[in-house]
């Protein structure tokens, strides 16, 4: 699914010029954060205007799933509900932000675009950016029409975005990249799944590494040598992270510059639920 940086990114001052002109888009909040990991409270003092909060525990995750990690994939029918339910329409651009390192939208964009649904893109920044570019905030909640939107796509797994499954990510692919932090790869510390450690032969890129100070994605010059220097340019890439939610970011950065990676959504917290699954500690 080759992509361009303004396929996956909008910038906030564009966004700002969309709405202010009356231009039809759909506009979803997906705060979300490993210490607090529900977002509506937040939501409910400030978001976007006629911004619709997602919860993405509730609603882009499927805690009915078992043994595919903490945060499962939603199922066709279920999100298609879901969206439908937060306005999402046929022909009408949507648009994901979050407050924290993209992670929330970036897993919302993974998710829609698995699904099928065209046009969904990440604000560029998240909350910051906008503010940042002038933009304003209004609070309490927003109930949309509701949408028409159709999910092409029932089984996320298999859908339009590419996955890997728990045996394939241990097999060997052409680069396969751990995008948690970096103590958390060599196994020093685990604060949320019972074993530490990473998968044998994965290399370590945070996916913070692909924001600059301010939130923003790096300029694809960088994006490109960062990559280079973990050996994921042109090259076969898979990423994984701790639950497949962050490693979505790394999904969205490699695409704006062209490089179509598959997602492991079980994540680490699937790979370490099989004590037969091998584990490797340190760089």
């Amino acid at each position: 699914m080759a992509s361009t940086r303004e396929d996956v990114f909008v910038a906030a001052g564009d966004l700002r010029e969309r709405i202010s002109s009356g231009d039809p888009v759909t506009v979803l909040d997906v705060r979300w954060s490993l210490a607090e990991p529900d977002g509506e409270q937040a939501y409910l003092s400030g978001h976007l205007p006629s911004a619709v909060y997602v919860s993405l525990d509730g609603e882009l995750t499927d805690h009915r799933v078992t043994g595919r990690g903490r945060h499962p994939l939603p199922s066709g029918s279920d999100l298609q509900s879901a969206a439908r339910r937060w306005g999402v329409r046929k022909g009408v651009p949507t648009v994901v932000y979050d407050d924290w390192n993209r992670a929330g939208s970036a897993r919302a964009w993974w998710v829609l675009t698995a699904a099928g649904i065209d046009d969904v893109r990440i604000l560029d920044g998240g909350l910051a950016a906008w503010r940042a570019a002038g933009g304003a905030l209004q609070s309490g909640p927003v109930t949309p029409e509701p949408g028409d939107i159709d999910v092409v796509h029932g089984d996320l797994y298999r859908g339009a975005r590419r996955t890997l499954t728990a045996d394939e990510a241990g097999a060997g692919i052409g680069v396969l990249l751990d995008a948690r932090a970096p103590e958390r790869f060599r196994g020093e510390v685990e604060p949320v799944d019972p074993v530490a450690g990473h998968i044998p032969g994965a290399v370590n890129l945070p996916s913070t590494q692909l924001l600059s100070a301010d939130g923003t994605l790096l300029p694809d010059a960088q994006l490109h040598a960062l990559l280079a220097d973990h050996s994921a340019a042109g090259a076969d890439v898979g990423t994984y992270c701790g639950s497949g939610v962050t490693a979505a970011l790394a999904v969205a950065g490699m695409a704006a510059v062209g490089v179509d990676a598959a997602l492991y959504p079980g994540s680490w917290s699937e790979w370490a639920s099989d004590p037969d699954r091998p584990v490797a500690r340190g760089e």
